[in-house]
């Protein structure tokens, strides 16, 4: 074989194989596509993910569907998912607490950084402080000195020791200088269950766990730990930690659509753009406006930065307060 017919075998064969691939790319997806939730169904995570896969499955026309496996705080689906083939028919919800896990768990299965290609942002929602209805917490100030002037160490409800309540609560306590009682349960639910009951002084939460309570009157959400006020008919009159004084005390829940961490950059730019476009539609957003989501996409290198130094944070965090690796 001549020098330039080789050479015209080889050019053809490769343009062949790059247009093999992009065909097979561009049929994507053809099958279902499942989107794990590592907790089980009924909060703000699943919630976000159905709206997410109901619009996509939409826009797509192939089905997206939410497979919740919860367990061992998140690690079980979260191993799944990471370990799971690299075709872009397994993704993944992550948000706070993965984070937060490296600083308070020794050994994880998987490496939330290592293991997970980024795809976008889905959105954020603030933390918020919320109490009883009692005089002692008619607002932020009259708390805090309520709490200072207390006998006995009021009682700081979070849901399980690294969790992001617990860890908020121990940096609102240094910040107040009120050493709280740190007392565990099983959730949210629970805890602002007993807010409303008066057994425990708050809690921090987001406003998807609390809504319910707090449009009944039973709780009262005294401050949000965000860059500015919530646009909802319930938040709106609530003040940020910042316009009460307490600058750099923001801490938003937050949560990301990511996939294994060999997955194609073109099945990842596929999914990141049909994903902000459905995180954008009237439909999720109505669906989603009553949890006091702020949704808002990403570039796939800012979401890496983004969890990156989130996780640092966490770390220093959790350092700072004594907390221990387990």
């Amino acid at each position: 074989m001549s020098i330039f017919r080789r050479r015209t075998f080889l050019t053809g064969t490769a343009c062949a194989l790059v247009g093999a691939s992009n065909l097979a790319w561009a049929k994507y997806p053809e099958k279902i596509v499942k989107i794990i939730v590592p907790w089980a169904p009924g909060g703000s995570t699943d919630a976000i993910a159905r709206a997410l896969a109901q619009s996509l499955t939409e826009s797509t026309k192939q089905t997206f569907l939410v497979d919740n496996k919860p367990g061992a705080a998140a690690q079980i689906g979260t191993d799944a998912a990471a370990k799971s083939l690299p075709d872009g028919y397994t993704l993944a919800i992550v948000e706070l607490p993965h984070a937060i896990a490296p600083a308070v768990v020794a050994r994880l299965p998987y490496d939330v950084l290592r293991d997970f290609a980024p795809i976008t942002l889905l959105g954020t929602s603030p933390m918020i402080l919320f109490t009883g209805v009692g005089p002692e917490s008619a607002d932020l100030k009259t708390f805090i000195k309520t709490s200072q002037a207390a006998k006995a160490p009021p009682a700081m409800a979070h849901s399980g020791s690294g969790t992001v309540s617990h860890l908020v609560g121990e940096m609102f306590s240094a910040r107040t200088k009120i050493k709280f009682t740190q007392v565990p349960y099983r959730g949210s639910a629970p805890a602002l269950t007993d807010v409303a009951a008066a057994l425990v002084a708050g809690h921090f939460a987001t406003l998807a766990s609390g809504a319910a309570l707090l449009s009944a009157g039973k709780i009262r959400a005294l401050a949000v730990a965000g860059k500015s006020r919530m646009n909802t008919p319930a938040m709106r009159d609530v003040p940020t930690f910042a316009e009460l004084g307490y600058k750099d005390f923001e801490i938003n829940q937050w949560w990301a659509l990511v996939a294994p961490a060999t997955t194609s950059v073109d099945t990842l730019e596929y999914l990141r753009s049909e994903s902000i476009s459905a995180m954008a539609s009237p439909k999720v957003q109505e669906r989603l406006s009553s949890l006091g989501v702020d949704l808002k996409g990403s570039t796939r290198d800012q979401l890496r930065g983004f969890m990156r130094s989130e996780a640092e944070r966490w770390q220093t965090v959790a350092k700072s307060i004594g907390l221990q690796p387990q």
